[in-house]
């Protein structure tokens, strides 16, 4: 190879400094930085609502241990009714008010109200069931829309980058390495964004869908737990 070559292509070649990832976005084209952006904000969002889930998940989990505690402990469901009646409510205890409030509210009437009321405490427990794993699931659908959308939006962003380098090739006439390189680094650049952004987002997304499966499975448990209990003592009353 000839001699005034070889010191071309040495001194065209990228360095470890121009390769750098921020050089990479700084030099990046419009389109491909929009992309890079779009798909950062994105993975910072996903972020967000993961620790945001993983705190509300925990806090869910063991304030549930402590009412079922109490709960079984042998407490008057009066009193217990009573403690927490003036409080805002989540999970089992919201349960727990929305049937005892219900209760009440038939025993006020008299005993013509208690012939159907077993089957309004159901569906008054079924309401706040649907409203808790409503509160739950909330943004978990955003999660599963970046784990699916980030790898096409990279690759879209790949795609146009290549084609830019291309164009650039085409320009200059000169298909070197040393010219090739920086255009192809910054397009793949990119699909590793994304798929930083996707990847999590799709194992964050299934682990969460479980965990809140799992809490809204101990919710119907202690639904169909305390419908029994009432539905003993509409019996007794029935009975009396």
């Amino acid at each position: 190879m000839d001699p005034a070559n070889v010191t071309q292509v040495a001194l065209t070649a990228p360095s470890a400094a121009t390769m750098s990832l921020l050089t990479l976005f700084i030099n990046a084209h419009l389109v491909v930085k929009i992309v890079m952006i779009g798909l950062i904000s994105a993975s910072i969002w996903c972020w967000a609502i993961v620790i945001d889930k993983v705190i509300l998940y925990t806090r869910t989990r063991k304030q549930m241990d402590h009412f079922e505690q109490v709960f079984w402990s042998g407490q008057s469901l009066e009193d217990l009714y009573r403690t927490l009646s003036n409080r805002t409510n989540f999970g089992m205890p919201a349960l727990f008010v929305a049937a005892m409030r219900e209760w009440k509210r038939s025993h006020e009437g008299g005993r013509a109200a208690i012939g159907s009321l077993e089957t309004r405490i159901d569906k008054v427990m079924d309401v706040t069931i649907a409203r808790e794993l409503e509160r739950l699931q909330s943004k978990l659908l955003v999660l599963a829309t970046i784990g699916s959308a980030s790898p096409f939006i990279g690759l879209f962003g790949t795609v146009w980058g290549i084609m830019t380098a291309f164009q650039g090739i085409a320009a200059s006439k000169n298909t070197s390495l040393a010219v090739v390189a920086p255009g192809i680094a910054e397009a793949l650049f990119a699909t590793a964004i994304g798929l930083v952004a996707a990847i999590p987002a799709v194992i964050a997304y299934n682990k969460l869908s479980s965990d809140s499966s799992a809490l809204g499975a101990r919710l119907e448990t202690f639904a169909d737990e305390f419908s029994a209990i009432l539905s003993r003592q509409i019996d007794e009353r029935q009975a009396a």
